[in-house]
């Protein structure tokens, strides 16, 4: 059975991208001067909304906000309304999961139990960006099947199928339906555009916004695209504005392999149970040892085919935070004992990630990002280098310093290395006083915390909330099983619901590496 490509795999493993639709663009009626919205039920699809009583619509925004009065699409909302019994309403609050190109329309909702009191006094809006979810779709010709994987192959080897993946998938896109017209228009600052259209249609002075990882970079961009109307924004783990996406990456290079030793640490402290290893040099040698392994004989678990560079990509998505140690562990194990030819049942995360990458559907799931990391010119997106041997010679040079993740971050060339369609927009330039609340985490391994310190720093009305722990997202953490961090759920909820941002930067107490 064949796994999907370094690129299509990574992307959809770690969240970066989401799936498309498999529809095609239609234009819809031009936008009224002031649109009269219909609500109703949300779509079947959509049970969580519509038990909590949500309400859906469609906004029809410009496919072209230069002009106004040409095609139009449909962004898909949905709300619920304030609670007046318990507080004045202070207006509407969006939010974005992050991606990029991740569906939002039940995000807001998800975030209520961690907003507690401070849910009560907004209408709760999701929405799917343009061409994402329900919104307006773009869609791709479906992938063609790939040749299964040989028993043996190379580091070049390896390269040169992610290249051809990347290539093809870039192809498809741009040369589906009516794609080459659509296509320059997604656009990380064609987001905030529409953000700021569903606030009109609602009839809203101000938005408020709650925007993770990716969201908080396009949160930061609608400040600076329509600062009067920012009302209480929190940008959670953001990047450095003056990088590229390519560049971001790259970056993560470092704080991953820091990460790995201090999971190496954990690991040999625990050596009875996993048997990794006594001491953390000999666990992170156990583990170059089955990375090196499966450079030249990819690794069989379950009648999956796994690489090096898919091995990578699983190894990233389980160090991101410290809860996933054991899981990390427990997946370690099963990969070595795979490797030497042993029976293995796979353990449930590795089995998820297994059944993830055996899915048809996987091959197109990282379209919908790829729109936004390849159509933005410039950051939170874009800027990629178009010529595969770049990307080649930074993998190679990075072993030395970072012999497991540095041939995963300067690989990510995704299809955009490929892309012939963009905005011609330049990047936003940050620098202007809105109020704003961001947080981070101070080993945070995606996105790292000298990014945050970069927009921190050009966003001169922010504060920094820095959480010291190991963990990609800082607010709301309990919502996904994780250890929370009260003093920084309680500074968020503290500014959304009474505006007072911290009188300084704080630093919340982690939970510790050393359990």
């Amino acid at each position: 059975m064949r796994v999907a490509s370094l690129v299509t795999a990574g992307l959809g493993l770690t969240c970066l991208l989401a799936g498309s639709v498999p529809a095609s663009a239609t234009p819809a009626p031009a936008p009224p001067a002031h649109q009269r919205l219909v609500w109703g039920p949300c779509s079947p699809q959509q049970r969580e909304l519509n038990e909590a009583g949500a309400q859906c619509t469609k906004v029809t925004v410009p496919l072209d906000h230069s002009d106004p009065g040409g095609p139009t699409i449909g962004i898909a909302v949905s709300r619920i309304r304030a609670d007046p019994a318990h507080g004045e309403r202070r207006g509407i609050l969006l939010s974005n999961p992050g991606g990029p190109g991740g569906p939002g329309l039940d995000s807001t909702l998800r975030l209520r139990p961690a907003l507690k009191d401070a849910a009560d006094r907004y209408d709760l809006i999701g929405f799917d960006p343009r061409f994402l979810g329900e919104s307006t779709p773009i869609a791709c010709d479906p992938a063609a099947p790939a040749p299964t994987p040989g028993p043996t192959t190379t580091r070049r080897q390896d390269f040169e199928q992610s290249v051809r993946s990347a290539r093809d998938t870039a192809r498809r896109c741009l040369e589906h339906g009516d794609n080459a017209r659509l296509l320059p228009h997604a656009t990380s600052r064609n987001v905030a555009r529409d953000m700021d259209a569903i606030r009109a249609a609602l009839g809203e002075r101000r938005l408020s916004y709650y925007g993770v990882s990716y969201g908080a970079d396009l949160g930061a961009v609608y400040t600076q695209m329509f600062p009067r109307r920012a009302d209480r924004v929190v940008l959670d783990s953001s990047t450095d504005p003056t990088a590229t996406q390519y560049e971001l990456f790259q970056r993560a290079g470092k704080p991953l392999e820091e990460a790995l030793d201090a999971w190496a640490g954990w690991a040999a402290r625990h050596d009875g149970t996993y048997r990794l290893g006594g001491t953390p040099s000999r666990v992170r040698s156990n583990v170059q040892r089955l990375l090196d392994g499966a450079e030249r004989r990819p690794v069989t678990v379950s009648g999956i085919r796994l690489d090096a560079p898919l091995l990578r990509l699983v190894l990233r998505q389980l160090i991101q935070h410290e809860e996933y140690d054991p899981a990390l562990a427990g997946t370690v194990r099963d990969l070595i004992d795979a490797a030497a030819g042993r029976p293995v049942e796979p353990g449930p995360e590795l089995a998820a990630m297994l059944e993830l990458l055996a899915s048809p559907e996987l091959a197109d799931s990282m379209l919908g990002g790829a729109l936004f990391m390849c159509g933005d010119q410039g950051w939170p997106a874009g800027g990629w280098p178009e010529n595969p041997e770049t990307y080649w010679k930074n993998m190679e040079r990075s072993r030395t310093a970072q012999p497991v993740f540095g041939p995963l971050v300067n690989g990510m060339m995704a299809p955009c290395a490929f892309w012939r369609s963009t905005s011609g927009e330049p990047a936003t330039v940050i620098g202007n006083d809105v109020p704003v609340l961001m947080l981070q985490a101070r080993r945070d391994n995606n996105v790292p915390y000298e990014g945050a310190l970069a927009l921190h720093h050009r966003l001169t009305g922010s504060r920094l909330v820095t959480a010291d722990i190991r963990s990609h997202g800082v607010y709301g953490r309990g919502l996904d099983g994780l250890t929370p961090v009260p003093c920084a759920d309680g500074a968020v909820n503290d500014y959304l619901r009474d505006g007072t941002l911290p009188g300084t930067d704080l630093t919340c107490p982690g939970t510790g590496e050393d359990r």
